[in-house]
């Protein structure tokens, strides 16, 4: 099956994007969150890297192309509505967040709020020379 014959079974929203999860393929460990458009989807299939739509930038973007964080995707999911798609990857350098931590998902709901509970392992001015995070 070609790559458009694939991207027709997909349900974008009205936007034209679909959310991505990417998973870590040993630890199942949930990374991140982000967004893909039919280009970037069909990207990813033929990079073997993950490749999103960045809605802030109005643009393709290559997971790593500035932090050198790169996620190869082993496996890619469609849902029962076809509307989420969930990546295995394997996660370079072992930060999915652009705040340097392992993954996006570092607080947790307790009783005074917002709760951090995973360290920074490199700083975003290490990573990207500013302070992004």
């Amino acid at each position: 099956m070609n790559t458009q014959q694939l991207l027709e079974e997909v349900s974008f929203n009205s936007d034209g994007l679909i959310p991505a999860i990417a998973q870590d393929l040993s630890s199942g460990e949930i990374l991140m969150m982000a967004w893909m458009n039919s280009d970037a989807l069909a990207a990813t299939i033929k990079a073997g890297e993950a490749i999103y739509w960045s809605r802030s930038r109005g643009k393709l973007w290559h997971k790593g192309e500035e932090s050198g964080n790169t996620q190869t995707v082993r496996e890619i999911r469609l849902d029962c509505d076809g509307d989420t798609l969930l990546l295995k990857v394997e996660q370079s350098g072992g930060i999915a967040c652009h705040t340097g931590r392992r993954h996006c998902f570092y607080r947790k709901l307790a009783d005074a709020g917002w709760e951090t509970t995973e360290p920074v392992l490199r700083s975003p001015g290490d990573i990207y020379g500013k302070n992004d995070g």
